[in-house]
């Protein structure tokens, strides 16, 4: 018999809230946008930036959802349940959740590869057991309870990513997740804008510390200087355990005779006396951290380093973070790489680290857009990557967004094939540049709105 995710009374105990006429009896999902609904649905109304869900509390019944939960005096009638505020009863919710579940949780944080880890936790998980783990970027303040609040009680293992711009915002994310393992995969200049330093960066992330579970692990990548400063934090939260990994020599999980090609990558890791081969179908030394931070938890979790290794030996790049896709014919294919999600300095570096490798037919590609959120070190930074992108190869570099002038003045004039302000200014001028042969990577942060190049390039010459 399968259980459901949660009967109504359940939803009523976890909540404090009050049925208006509600005659269902289970959920076993729960969704905040009315036009994705999942089996006996209850809809969430929380207010973000741009919507108020309450607005589409009507639809959301109207498509089949079971229930709606309702901040009081926001909205009536029936099919509700009313709680003091939606928001906060989802976050009661994940509490719930999180209070029956005996699964192993492991959070996921850091500047750079949070997402990717995520993933290949997620893999290696789902070939040991149930696996419940985080979609998308849910990494907020309403998507980690949203994600916490679908996790089944049967699941084995739960992975939960944890997102941040400022101070203050990891910790009630992490102490509602309660984790076993915290893994911090890196710190880089990201959200400089608002946090002023790499340390006070790095300060911010080691508050996914203080909701570890007594007796849990900080699983910590050693690449980066600030790994001292997470060090003294975990000791100061009381963290029993910490196991580091990289690339630096001295940390636990070492990656040695590291081989990054351009189809992918392969290293042995060495770990407690013994050394295992890994091998990966992505590139790229960064993709062989993520790797390897999740091989460290899965050995936490009791997963022979076999069984991970060979789930891991599937593990793909998702769409916005490395993805490839090979469009046209097959004698003469365009290689697409989608980096479009996310950019600072650190994956910027990473991701062009790639493009050196590969060997096309034609041109190398690139099409880089502002990183965002840096504040006053941005002209320097983004000045700072010519020789990242001179060392790629990269025969023509379109560069798109205000920030990227200080990239284009520090590049050599015959290698800057563009400069748009914005990525519709720049769609038509980059499809029109490639032709069949050429591999091309597109980076950018994600408000720069480079996807829409990536599927611009896609519907050209997918139908090669």
């Amino acid at each position: 018999m399968t259980l459901p995710l949660y009967t109504i009374d359940a939803v009523l105990d976890a909540t404090g809230g009050r049925a208006s006429e509600v005659t269902a009896t289970t959920i076993n999902s729960i969704s905040i946008d009315s036009r994705e609904l999942g089996p006996d649905a209850l809809f969430v109304a929380i207010k973000g930036d741009r919507f108020d869900g309450h607005d589409f509390v009507d639809t959301a019944l109207a498509n089949g959802a079971a229930a709606a939960l309702v901040s009081d005096g926001r909205d009536d009638g029936p099919g509700r349940i009313v709680v003091g505020d939606a928001l906060t009863g989802l976050g009661a919710l994940a509490r719930a959740a999180r209070q029956r579940s005996r699964a192993f949780i492991v959070g996921v944080t850091g500047s750079v590869g949070k997402t990717t880890t995520k993933e290949a936790l997620r893999v290696v998980f789902e070939a040991a057991g149930a696996t419940h783990a985080s979609i998308k970027s849910f990494n907020n303040h309403w998507g980690v309870p949203l994600m916490l609040a679908r996790m089944p009680e049967t699941a084995q293992f739960g992975v939960f990513e944890m997102g941040m711009s400022a101070p203050d915002e990891i910790r009630p994310l992490s102490q509602l997740v309660r984790p076993h393992v915290a893994v911090i995969t890196t710190i880089a200049p990201a959200h400089l804008e608002k946090l002023g330093s790499l340390e006070n960066i790095a300060l911010a992330k080691a508050e996914i510390f203080d909701g570890l579970e007594p007796g849990g692990t900080a699983v910590l990548n050693g690449d980066h200087p600030q790994i001292g400063i997470l060090l003294d934090a975990a000791k100061a939260a009381g963290v029993a355990n910490v196991i580091t990994y990289g690339f630096a020599r001295g940390v636990d999980w070492f990656i040695s005779e590291a081989e990054a090609g351009p189809d992918g990558s392969r290293a042995n890791i060495q770990f407690n006396g013994q050394s295992q081969a890994l091998t990966l179908s992505v590139p790229g030394r960064h993709m062989l951290a993520n790797a390897t931070a999740a091989l460290a938890v899965a050995h936490l979790a009791g997963i022979e380093p076999e069984v991970a290794v060979r789930a891991l030996a599937s593990f793909g790049a998702q769409a916005g973070r490395g993805q490839r896709t090979v469009l046209g014919p097959n004698e003469r294919p365009l290689l697409l790489i989608d980096e479009s999600y996310n950019a600072n300095a650190a994956s910027m570096t990473a991701a062009l680290d790639v493009v050196q490798a590969l060997r096309p037919e034609g041109r190398k590609v690139v099409v880089l857009g502002d990183m965002l959120e840096l504040g006053e070190a941005s002209a320097a930074m983004h000045a700072g990557l010519a020789g990242a992108v001179g060392a790629s190869g990269a025969e023509r570099v379109h560069l798109v967004g205000r920030h990227m002038a200080a990239l284009a003045a520090a590049l050599p004039p015959d290698i800057v094939a563009s400069h748009s302000q914005t990525a519709a200014e720049a769609e038509n001028l980059i499809v029109d540049d490639l032709a069949y042969g050429d591999a091309v990577m597109v980076k950018g942060s994600n408000g720069v709105g480079l996807a829409r190049i990536v599927t611009a390039i896609a519907a050209r010459f997918g139908q090669g």
